[in-house]
């Protein structure tokens, strides 16, 4: 068994013809994990006695000649902020170092019964907030390609587990980008589903209109089978749409693929991009054509704003979500502390990092009397005709073909210093968010060594299309 070549139809294929258990697989994996990880540090927490077990009862079912779901036996790795009933979730952060969840998120549910294999919790940006995970309060997660760059973020520790063949497939949360960013960088495909598709009950919330959860995957035809066990509603999600409420999912055969109108958008075209990233999706696109897609150059005229207009809702978000972690309800109580102010003040600037504590004050800063029509207000309406430019688009063409990220994986400490260099590898992700869009990352050629994705953006809830495309892209 090489872990290198196991996708879920190989481990299906192996299970089924008995040349491996799925005990012998989670094994590997925990056996692979301790060798590799020590140089990739793409694991916070590992979830061994548990995934054995599950493991265990796959090798039951299949011995039984039960019915076995596609997921059965899958080693599936979780973004650290993610509940498991009973296990440590951090969020990458102090503050909750010692947190347990006190209930399963629903994700994590339906993985469970899918009969999938949770080997354990990654490295993130502290509460979700980064494009590198450099802002993780506990280690440095590293480029599987090249060690001295990093793997994106916020999601870099799943993006890099699956990339170092340590996990299959893996969940991710992206709020601006953090599961296609640290995709395209790490050269894995990843997606992040339309807004409402799949439940947000048990993600701890960065920022509640923006945050959506999709997989991390090897393949195209991987992330589709990892998104199709955990979408759905949720009666616990107030954000999760009914299922009567969502478009098919029925996905076009290939000549309806190939009927499809994909459409350039010139204001993701119009400069910026590192040459070599250029190049990458350059090719991806001639490739389209030579399958004979249709190509049509389109405007979305307010994505210049899209940044500034995200900078300013997501903060405003993030201030009222992190008010909870205040060292009494969550999060850890100072010992030393005079009075309630203390108690606060304390836990809160020891437990949060930096980052979190710049957007929970900008948060704060654009929320307050004086400033809330000036800025929040006003972002809101900005947002409004950014989605409206994505339905005008939609009007002339099916998908939308844009990069993930400027450039390439960066080396570390290069945007550190430099809030706005560090929020601009987001650039070309964040309009998808805040449209509530699908969009998936796919690697533009395997063989590069430093590897580009290029991004294939869905109207809402078609995630069929773009996996369509995706795994005909595969194909070449």
């Amino acid at each position: 068994m090489h872990l290198h070549d196991l996708t879920i139809s190989t481990i299906r294929e192996g299970l089924l013809g008995k040349k491996f258990s799925a005990l012998e697989l989670a094994q590997a994996h925990f056996k692979f994990i301790r060798e590799k990880d020590r140089s990739i540090g793409a694991f916070l927490s590992l979830n061994e006695e548990e995934a054995l077990r599950a493991a265990e009862e796959t090798d039951l079912a299949i011995a039984k000649d039960e019915p076995v779901p596609p997921l059965s036996g899958v080693p599936v790795a979780l973004k650290d902020n993610m509940l498991m009933e009973g296990g440590i979730t951090t969020a990458g952060s102090r503050i909750l170092e010692t947190y347990r969840g006190a209930y399963d998120a629903t994700v994590v549910r339906k993985l469970r019964d899918a009969k999938a294999v949770i080997i354990g919790k990654t490295n993130l940006d502290e509460f979700a907030m980064g494009s590198s995970t450099e802002s993780s309060a506990f280690q440095r997660t590293v480029n599987p390609h090249d060690p001295e760059r990093v793997p994106g973020g916020s999601s870099g520790g799943s993006a890099a587990a699956v990339a170092a063949h340590m996990a299959v497939v893996a969940l991710g949360s992206d709020t601006g980008g953090s599961i296609r960013q640290p995709a395209s960088l790490c050269g894995v495909v990843g997606m992040k589903p339309t807004y409402g598709s799949v439940s947000r009950y048990g993600l701890i919330a960065m920022s509640s209109s923006l945050d959506q959860i999709g997989p991390f995957a090897k393949t195209v035809e991987d992330a589709a089978l990892l998104y199709d066990a955990i979408k759905g509603y949720d009666p616990h999600d107030a954000t999760s749409l009914p299922a009567g409420r969502q478009a098919s999912q029925a996905e076009p055969s290939f000549e309806e693929l190939r009927k499809l109108t994909i459409g350039l958008p010139e204001e993701y075209f119009a400069g910026g991009l590192e040459p070599e990233t250029e190049a990458a999706v350059a090719a991806a696109i001639e490739r389209f054509k030579g399958l004979g897609v249709a190509m049509k150059k389109i405007s979305l005229p307010h994505t210049n704003y899209a940044l500034s207009c995200y900078y300013i809702i997501m903060p405003a978000e993030v201030s009222a979500n992190l008010a909870r972690f205040d060292g009494i309800r969550y999060g850890t109580r100072p010992s030393k502390a005079e009075n309630l102010l203390d108690i606060y003040t304390k836990a809160r600037g020891d437990g949060f990092g930096l980052e979190v504590q710049r957007r929970i004050i900008l948060g704060t800063f654009v929320l307050s009397s004086g400033y809330y029509d000036a800025y929040y207000a006003k972002a809101q309406k900005v947002r409004t005709l950014i989605a409206r430019d994505f339905e005008n688009a939609w009007k002339e063409v099916d998908v939308i073909l844009t990069p993930v990220s400027p450039t390439r994986a960066f080396k570390f400490g290069e945007k550190t210093d430099d809030p706005l260099k560090m929020y601009l590898s987001d650039i070309f992700t964040i309009p998808v968010n805040l449209a509530g869009l699908p969009g998936i990352s796919i690697p533009a050629d395997r063989s590069l060594p430093l590897p580009v994705g290029f991004q294939l953006i869905g109207r809402p809830f078609r995630e069929a299309d773009i996996l369509g495309l995706g795994k005909l892209y595969e194909r070449l």
